[in-house]
């Protein structure tokens, strides 16, 4: 039976495939319904579908339903990941493809001195970008179009190809191809351009800077190219990797200012990528021009008096911190050796740069506010103040000074051989005696001492151990050693002798010129404090930026102590180790020093001072690193600066 059905399927499928011919088709187009869903004979009428044939075609339905049914739910699945989970990127990969932005960025703002001389101004110049996603896909025509580009541009093929090999993962970007292209260059490229996908000539300015003046290097800093860390702070800001950011000094401090805030173009663009029409425009807001309390010309004397003071003592290294002590405006602030800024517009050639590096003097280094030195006698007048505020002596107590002091098998000398004879503060501090800063310092016999808890507590009051605030990175904090720091870092407890050296700001107590320059001009005002500030003002957006806070009296002011201590510092000028300064058409206040460096080197050569005495419009400080004594380098060039600021400013 199973055969005979078997057969007449047979039968079957034979006549369906000669319906395909003549009659039978007929046949087969006028059979009843049931003849094909039946699977009946048509010669015969008997049923042909029985239970194994039957049981057969369910599981090939079946079949044929998951089949369908995976194929559906494929297609669902897929639906539903383009519309719902990737719909918002596709929507905007077709806004995009559909809309070009142009950023419009400001020229960057122009940096002037308190007298109205620029600074850092601009120069109009060309730049070739490539955006390597709108290079052609064709292998051929792509490389046809690199061909052309590196004939006109005199760059070697493989230059562009490592471009675009660095620029893989984010071929969407605009990357600089050729920078500071000459104007008869980039008139010739840009009708070249025109006809060349991926690649657009734009118009940008180049940063330049005041090349008679190189310690300005230190102060205004340079702009550069993002590496790509800023890149990827400042991508959301609105910056392109051709963009230039401020590097150093005033252009990477006030950045957001100078730069200004973008603006945007958007166009509608067809299939080929050519501009329609403008959909929408956001104009771009002026960068601010910026006003620094720097004299140019005072900066300049004063540099060329520094460099010719170092070749006069032999030393490489120097610093000059000059500002108002009323107001904390930095009138010059020199660090010597310098560098060149206008070197590193449009980068700097990799062997200058190394050289730089390489450098021991250390040319990059802002050491005017991140040289971190002993201080020597300068920073005697504080310790005094502070031995006065305690009430360990008064105006009038002296000690005999007769050569140091002596502390078990220990010897501290004073620099005069046999010694000072009677000394009360202010000889103390005019003629730099160190005995007597031993004993209020450290204590002796009957006199007990500040100790170094106090006397640190004392040394921040006037802003030592701390960022003074200047509006310029990298400032230094300085140091004040502890009795707990020396026991972790050096294994050892604090003696006496300790806070000895510490009082003639010898040991391990670090400050910078700045720091130096603060603190004095606390004692030139009368016991107010404030942080010190180079930007006087700024146009537009970034006037804002500019907030300063008024002058506060430090902790505990002792007008009368402080009083005490100008005096002696007056008494340096009068009778005492700076008395050159006489000669000056103005009166002055001083301190002198002399700090022990490493090994047998010379020591560093120091001053800090105000003028005129009571009226003071310049706090002065003067380091000449291994300049020696002070009075052969720091105060004569501390004279020529006061000498210059005196008769320019009447």
């Amino acid at each position: 039976m199973l055969f005979r059905r078997r057969s007449t399927i047979s039968r079957l499928f034979v006549l369906q495939q000669d319906d395909r011919f003549g009659s039978s088709r007929a046949k087969h187009e006028e059979a009843p319904l049931e003849h094909y869903l039946g699977w009946k004979d048509s010669s015969t009428g008997e049923q042909i579908i029985g239970s194994v044939s039957s049981t057969v075609s369910k599981a090939r339905l079946r079949l044929l339903t998951l089949a369908l049914s995976s194929v559906l739910l494929l297609f669902v699945g897929r639906s539903v990941q383009l519309q719902l989970v990737n719909g918002a990127a596709y929507q905007a990969q077709a806004q995009d493809n559909r809309f070009l932005t142009e950023t419009i960025i400001p020229p960057r703002g122009m940096i002037f001195d308190r007298a109205g001389e620029a600074l850092a101004w601009n120069e109009p110049t060309f730049l070739l970008t490539l955006v390597p996603r709108e290079l052609p896909s064709g292998e051929e025509e792509r490389t046809e179009i690199l061909l052309a580009v590196a004939q006109m541009t005199g760059l070697q093929r493989t230059d562009l190809d490592l471009l675009l090999a660095s620029t893989a993962s984010n071929p969407g970007d605009e990357v600089a191809v050729l920078e500071d292209i000459p104007y008869e260059s980039g008139i010739r490229l840009a009708t070249q351009v025109l006809q060349t996908p991926g690649f657009t000539l734009r118009t940008k300015t180049k940063r330049l800077y005041h090349s008679s003046i190189p310690s300005l290097s230190h102060v205004l800093g340079y702009t550069g190219a993002m590496d790509a860390e800023e890149y990827q702070t400042l991508h959301d800001s609105g910056y392109r990797l051709i963009d230039e950011v401020g590097k150093t000094g005033i252009e990477k401090q006030y950045e957001t200012a100078l730069r200004g805030t973008v603006g945007a173009l958007v166009y509608e663009v067809d299939a080929m990528g050519s501009k329609r029409s403008i959909v929408s425009q956001r104009q771009a807001q002026g960068s601010g021009n910026m006003v620094l309390s720097l004299d140019a010309a005072f900066q300049k004397f004063a540099e060329e008096q520094l460099t010719q003071t170092l070749a006069r003592v032999g030393a490489s290294r120097g610093s000059v911190v000059a500002m108002d002590p009323e107001t904390g405006a930095i009138r010059a602030l020199v660090s010597l050796p310098a560098f060149e800024s206008n070197a590193f517009t449009g980068g700097i050639e990799a062997e200058a740069y190394e050289a730089l590096l390489t450098d021991p003097d250390q040319p990059l280094f802002p050491r005017a506010i991140a040289g971190e030195f002993p201080s020597g006698s300068i920073f005697k007048p504080f310790v005094a103040y502070a031995a006065l505020a305690e009430g360990i002596v008064g105006e009038h107590t002296s000690f005999l000074s007769t050569g140091g002091v002596r502390i078990g098998q220990w010897f501290f000398p004073d620099w005069k051989a046999g010694g000072h004879g009677v000394t009360d503060v202010r000889k103390a501090i005019a003629e730099s005696v160190n005995t007597y800063f031993y004993i209020v310092g450290g204590g002796l016999d009957e006199v007990t001492g500040l100790g170094v808890e106090r006397i640190s507590q004392y040394a921040q009051r006037f802003g030592f151990g701390a960022p003074t605030g200047l509006d310029l990175p990298s400032e230094a904090e300085g140091f004040l050693p502890s009795k707990e720091w020396k026991q972790e870092a050096k294994g050892e407890r604090w003696y006496v002798g300790d806070t000895y050296h510490y009082a003639i700001g010898q040991g391990d107590f670090l400050t910078s010129p700045l720091q130096m320059a603060v603190a004095t001009s606390v004692i030139a005002n009368g016991g107010y404090r404030f942080s010190p500030y180079l930007v006087e003002s700024i146009d537009g957006p970034g006037a804002s930026l500019v907030s300063r806070e008024a002058p506060i009296p430090i902790e505990g002011r002792d007008e009368a102590a402080l009083a005490i201590v100008r005096q002696g510092m007056r008494q340096t000028v009068t009778s005492g180790s700076a008395r050159s300064l006489l000669a000056l058409p103005e009166a002055v206040a001083a301190k002198t020093g002399t700090a022990q460096t490493p090994g047998d080197r010379p020591y560093h050569s120091w001053f800090t001072g105000f003028g005129p005495y009571e009226d003071p419009s310049l706090t002065l400080v003067v380091l000449v690193e291994e300049g020696g004594e002070s009075s052969d380098a720091a105060v004569p060039l501390a004279r020529a600066l006061f000498d210059w600021w005196f008769w320019n400013n009447r």
